[in-house]
């Protein structure tokens, strides 16, 4: 297992869990659709990590550093 900071663009990743952060982000998370196996694809990093643009449900959504690092993901090849 990985976190979702540590992907590249293009990789494709399953959620595994949302590890116990600041209770406001986890819940930012969970209500902008990252739930535990779902699975989402990485569209863009910027050049110094921050932020992380990804493809999930539909949407498009940029997370920074700090709440990428929270999600455990599982890549898929």
């Amino acid at each position: 297992m990985t976190t979702l900071s540590q992907l590249c663009a293009g990789d494709r990743a399953r959620v595994i869990r949302i590890s116990q952060g600041a209770l406001s982000y986890r819940r930012r998370l969970l209500a902008l659709g990252i739930t535990p196996e779902i699975t989402l694809t990485v569209l863009r990093v910027a050049p110094l990590g921050d932020p992380v643009q990804i493809a999930v449900r539909g949407s498009h959504l940029s997370l920074r550093h700090c709440e990428a690092n929270m999600i455990e993901v599982e890549q898929i090849q």
